[in-house]
C-alpha cells in the first residue's frame, strides 16, 4: 500500500467513527437542561469568632463592675472588630488563675495580684490608668464619721474590715501598718473579715459592721461622687504613701500581635471621641505605659511580713 493510500484509509475511519459515534449520542438519553438563574450558592463553613475575655478583678462589686466597663468592654470590641466577653470572678486569687490558665486575655487587676502573678507565672504589663493628672493612688483606713477613733492606735481591738487577701490596699499595707507597730491582725484587732470588695468594705463600716476598714482611695472617691450621702457616715483616719496605679494585664502566652494591639488601642483611646466617653465612665483620664518598678513597695513590704507568694 502507498503512503498517499494509506492515509485516504485513515482518513476514511476518522470519519465513520465521527459518524458511529454521533449516531450512538443521538441514541442515548438526552442530558438534564441546567438553568442558571435555579443554582443555589455552596454552603458556607461557619467560623464563630471567637471573642475576646476580659476579666476585671472585684474591686468594686460585680454589678458596679458591669457598668463602669462595659462601655471600654464596647469600644474595644468595636475597634478589633470581634465581640468582647466580662468573665468575673469574686477574688483576686480566682482572676490570677484566669490569667495563668489562659482562660482570658485581658484582665484589670489590682497591684498585689500583678506582682504575685508576675512573680509566679509571668503575668505581663499593658498599662496603667492615669486618673485626674495621677498615676499613683493610696491605701486609706476609714472608721464611721460618730466614731472616738481618730488615729491607727486607736484601732486596737476593733472588728476591721479588709477587702481581699491578695488586695494591697485592703490587706497588705494595713498589716504592714500594725507590723511596724509590733502587732499582727490576730493581736491586734478584736476580729477581721474580708468582704471580696472595696465597696463592699466601705459600706460595711457605714452601716456599722465593721469599725474600720481599709480600701483603694479610688474605689473610695468613686464611691463618694456616686453616693454624697456617705459622706455623713464615714471619714478617712489615715493615708498610705503613693503606690503604682492598679496595672492592666495579660498573661504571658498572649500572641505577641494581640498584645501590640491592646496596647495601641489603650494607649491611644484618650485621642478617639469613642474612646473618651469609655474613658469617663470609668473616670480616667487615659492609659499610659506601666512600668514593673512602680511596684517595687509592695515587694519590700511582702518581704518585711515574710509572706510566701501565695498569701
Amino acid at each position: 500500500m502507498t503512503r498517499g493510500t494509506l492515509w485516504r484509509a485513515v482518513g476514511v475511519l476518522v470519519v465513520v467513527a465521527v459518524i458511529v459515534g454521533g449516531c450512538a449520542g443521538a441514541q442515548a438519553e438526552p442530558l438534564p437542561r441546567v438553568h442558571l438563574h435555579d443554582l443555589e450558592p455552596l454552603p458556607t463553613v461557619s467560623q464563630e469568632v471567637v471573642p475576646l475575655r476580659v476579666s476585671v478583678a472585684a474591686m468594686i462589686s460585680p454589678q458596679g463592675t458591669v457598668e463602669s466597663y462595659r462601655p471600654l468592654l464596647d469600644y474595644l470590641g468595636k475597634r478589633l472588630g470581634r465581640p468582647v466577653q466580662l468573665v468575673q470572678r469574686r477574688t483576686y486569687a480566682e482572676v490570677n488563675d484566669l490569667i495563668r490558665r489562659n482562660d482570658v486575655d485581658m484582665a484589670f487587676v489590682c497591684t498585689r495580684a500583678y506582682v504575685i502573678g508576675h512573680r509566679e507565672f509571668g503575668m505581663k504589663l499593658l498599662a496603667i490608668p492615669e486618673v485626674k493628672g495621677r498615676r499613683v493612688y493610696y491605701s486609706e483606713i476609714i472608721v464611721r464619721r460618730d466614731s472616738s477613733i481618730e488615729k491607727v492606735e486607736d484601732l486596737r481591738g476593733t472588728v476591721f474590715a479588709f477587702t481581699d487577701p491578695l488586695s494591697n490596699t485592703g490587706y497588705l499595707y494595713p498589716v504592714y501598718l500594725i507590723h511596724t507597730m509590733g502587732e499582727t491582725p490576730e493581736t491586734f484587732f478584736a476580729r477581721t473579715f474580708f468582704t471580696y470588695g472595696h465597696d463592699n468594705a466601705i459600706y460595711s463600716v457605714a452601716e456599722g459592721v465593721a469599725d474600720a476598714a481599709a480600701v483603694d482611695s479610688l474605689v473610695l472617691e468613686y464611691a463618694l461622687q456616686r453616693d454624697p450621702g456617705l459622706k455623713s457616715k464615714i471619714r478617712v483616719i489615715h493615708r498610705s504613701p503613693p503606690f503604682g496605679m492598679p496595672p492592666v494585664v495579660a498573661g504571658p502566652d498572649i500572641r505577641p500581635q494581640l498584645e501590640a494591639t491592646l496596647q495601641e488601642i489603650l494607649l491611644s483611646m484618650h485621642e478617639d471621641p469613642e474612646g473618651q466617653k469609655a474613658l469617663r465612665a470609668l473616670e480616667v483620664d487615659r492609659f499610659v505605659p506601666a512600668d514593673d518598678k512602680a511596684y517595687d513597695m509592695i515587694r519590700g513590704m511582702e518581704k518585711a511580713l515574710n509572706l510566701p507568694p501565695q498569701e
